[in-house]
């Protein structure tokens, strides 16, 4: 499992959960997988001392190397096609402005967006890309 590329996420915010749908239709490779935060998974690949010191709303697991905020955002977006692919401009914003964009949007993501009563369940077409 180490050499995957894992996508945890908050299995109950609304947001999150839009991020991996729309992941699922544009990874056309079908090299992300994905996972809720706190599941086995995670609990098994991110050591405990890592842990307390993640964010809550997106973590990118890229075989191996942990990158969150705006890294995890962009990491990911080197797994999609075009256009999305062109976002990896960004790269080029430096990463206290970027990161400071994100956190923004992380804490108001309840108030705007919604959190779900539980976490979403994949279809049986869908499941193989989920860990657990």
């Amino acid at each position: 499992m180490e050499k995957r590329k894992i996508v945890f996420f908050d299995g109950v915010c609304h947001l999150c959960m839009g991020s991996v749908q729309f992941l699922l239709k544009q990874n056309q490779t079908e090299s992300l997988y994905f996972s809720a935060i706190g599941s086995k998974s995670f609990l098994d690949l991110i050591p405990t001392n890592v842990r307390e010191s993640l964010p809550d709303s997106i973590i990118y697991w890229n075989e191996g190397e942990v990158l969150v905020e705006s890294d995890a955002i962009l990491g990911i977006t080197k797994e999609l096609g075009l256009p999305w692919r062109f976002g990896l401009v960004f790269w080029i914003v430096p990463k206290g402005v970027r990161n400071r964009i994100y956190r923004w949007i992380a804490k108001h993501r309840y108030q705007w967006f919604g959190k779900a009563e539980s976490c979403m369940v994949p279809t049986p077409d869908l499941k193989r890309r989920f860990l657990d």
